[in-house]
């Protein structure tokens, strides 16, 4: 979601905080600032406030023209929630004096409390956002302190605010009566910090600290930290000293760099047979069992699960999809597969032999977050998957696996989604394992073929490209499209569908195929793209059927389908070829075209597939 970025130390701070938001580009964003420490002709410190709405690029021409020495400052890019996208609505957001300023990623949910007290003690507020209550706060709290004749430094002060907020945080401070300081807080909302040889920083992702050092400080819920020029000094919420935990980032940049793709969706789509490899290594013992070291659950409380729920958003919930037909049969367990966002507020039937497994590509959305919080105060044990090391999800689920799909920057997923249906994967078959439904043997052999899958991308990716193209020049002048399967076909039409609304902007719509005749059959007319996984399966006759009802209407029907089907090309007037898999790991294969498909035909229609408008890489509010 939104970004944010502190230095302060020996560098000229516009320059590294540019830099830093736009390393944090590909979480999404519709405007930017800067908060930078200047000093007029007596030295007096002040601030100057830079913002604008759009691309940060905008924001680099207009700093490139003040030419400022600052050495100190804080930058943000805002994800609108509250207010709309303005100048006046993006961060940083100053207090009545113009001497305090604030970024701040999450959302404050009793702002409109606040901000009405606030009004009615004085303070004036020119935006409509929760973020401005923050720094109306803390200079009342200097205020207060001042005069009483009391001692109150920007840290306590920011520690004043943070106890009269509810909601989530991650904020970092600057105030002009304190140069070269910057005060953070973190609540529910993710900040990193790090020493440099050339200062301090703190930043919403580590992305944009990765050029200035490699050993990081991820801050808990309810801790603070002091950034000077030459030391950083971590309290908890009553001011009392911490030692912090620091993590080694020990992962390439260039890995956050294009490569020669022409754009990160491309890379990342390609880098997927390297996914699922790293996603298995290590994966499977000697004696034919799966070895998750971070399982943090013994065989036996695996062995008591009666009910498995996966709860997850957007392409995480497909992946649960996927996941729930493989746990359900090798496991014989029933798994129920629930958006967070509705999850957490339902009165799920959970008992301490419930497992709720998390699904979070970035480890911090806040829906399931707050799912899981629940879940455990009800006594069920939580599973994370998760592609982020120390991410909320991580630290607060029992056992945990990571999808090893290193850092992933189009905001449209792919190689996670990829990742976290071969991770789910690996659960259902140790599940399996543990309920004595699957042997040694027949999980040898599955782990065979699921590592298989990765060879089966790698040609989807060497030999489809032609077929894909032509297929998206039937959708790309459409006003909607239909994406149909049946049984495992189902879950990838959901995804598929999901992916080309988020980069195309074309509306699509996914079904059960058996459900076309109850009601979606109606928008069928003459030219309407029906895209299909039509690969072999118990199901297929099924499938076939449902589509010669669409083309008895007219449309214009894409298939992905087995390689060697020679049937259905009689049906289909585009088909893309998938090589033949088992049928649990068909959605890894199937799903690879439809990503290509997606962003082939959002390029025809002029669209950024890197950074679709309106999302977000990180959902850190509900």
């Amino acid at each position: 979601m939104c970004g944010i970025v502190g230095y302060t130390g020996e560098q000229r701070a516009a320059e590294i905080l540019v830099s830093g938001l736009k390393r944090l580009e590909y979480r999404g964003y519709d405007s930017a600032g800067v908060a930078l420490e200047t000093a007029d002709d007596q030295g007096t410190c002040a601030l100057d406030i830079v913002k604008r709405v759009g691309k940060v690029a905008g924001l680099e021409s207009e700093l490139a023209g003040k030419d400022s020495d600052a050495t100190c400052g804080i930058g943000h890019t805002r994800w609108a929630t509250h207010g709309r996208p303005t100048r006046e609505n993006a961060h940083p957001h100053v207090s009545c004096s113009g001497r305090v300023a604030v970024v701040h990623n999450g959302i404050i949910e009793n702002y409109a409390d606040l901000r009405s007290r606030l009004i009615q003690s004085g303070h004036v507020f020119v935006s409509e956002t929760d973020t401005e209550v923050l720094a109306h706060l803390i200079e009342e709290a200097l205020d207060t302190s001042a005069e009483a004749g009391t001692t109150c430094d920007l840290m306590e002060a920011l520690r004043i605010a943070c106890g009269q907020i509810a909601g989530a945080y991650g904020i970092a401070v600057v105030s002009a009566d304190e140069p070269g300081v910057i005060a953070v807080a973190r609540k529910d909302s993710p900040i990193v910090i790090g020493r440099g040889t050339q200062g301090s920083y703190v930043a919403s992702d580590v992305i944009a600290l990765i050029d200035a050092t490699r050993d990081v400080v991820v801050l808990e819920d309810g801790q603070f930290a002091r950034l000077t020029p030459t030391e950083i000094t971590y309290t908890n919420a009553a001011g009392e000293a911490l030692e912090p935990v620091v993590t080694h980032i020990d992962w390439d940049i260039d890995l956050a760099e294009k490569g020669g793709y022409p754009d990160f969706m491309m890379k990342e789509i390609y880098e997927q047979p390297r996914v699922v490899r790293d996603t298995l290594v290590g994966r499977l013992s000697g004696a034919g069992e799966i070895d998750i070291d971070e399982l943090g659950l013994s065989f036996e409380e695996l062995n008591l699960v009666d009910r498995v729920y996966i709860i997850a958003c957007g392409t995480s919930l497909h992946a649960g999809l996927i996941a729930k037909n493989n746990i359900e049969s090798w496991a014989r367990i029933p798994c129920e597969v629930e958006a967070a966002s509705e999850f957490r507020y339902r009165d799920a039937i959970i008992t301490p032999s419930t497992l709720v497994v998390a699904v979070s590509q970035s480890g911090e959305t806040a829906d399931t977050l707050a799912a899981i919080r629940d879940a455990r105060i009800k006594g069920a044990k939580v599973f994370g998957i998760t592609n982020v090391v120390g991410s909320p999800v991580a630290r607060e689920s029992d056992g945990v696996i990571y999808t090893k799909a290193n850092k992933e920057i189009a905001v449209a997923s792919t190689k996670s989604f990829i990742g976290q249906v071969v991770s789910l994967t690996l659960l259902a078959m140790l599940l399996g394992q543990v309920k004595g439904r699957l042997t040694p043997g027949q999980t040898r052999m599955l782990f065979r073929d699921l590592g298989d899958t990765a060879g089966y991308i790698q040609k989807v990716l060497d030999t489809q490209s032609a077929a894909i193209a032509e297929a998206a020049a039937a959708c790309a002048h459409a006003s909607s499209a239909l994406f149909v399967g049946r049984g495992m076909g189902a879950a990838v039409s959901f995804e598929g569908a999901l992916k080309l609304k988020e980069v195309s902007y074309l509306h699509a719509e996914a079904y059960a195929a058996g459900e076309m005749k109850h009601g979606p059959i109606a928008l069928i007319e003459p030219g309407f793209p029906v895209i299909a996984v039509a690969t072999k399966s118990a199901v297929y006759d099924k499938l076939v059927s449902n589509l010669k009802e669409c083309e008895a209407r007219g449309a214009k029907i894409i298939a992905v389908a087995t390689e060697g089907d020679e049937e259905i090309g009689r049906i289909a007037d585009h088909v893309i070829f998938v090589p033949k898999t088992c049928e649990a790991f068909m959605p890894i294969v199937a799903t690879v075209p439809l990503q290509l498909l997606a962003r082939e035909v959002a390029l025809m229609r002029g669209c950024d597939v890197d950074q679709p408008r309106n999302l977000a890489k990180s959902v850190t509010v509900e």
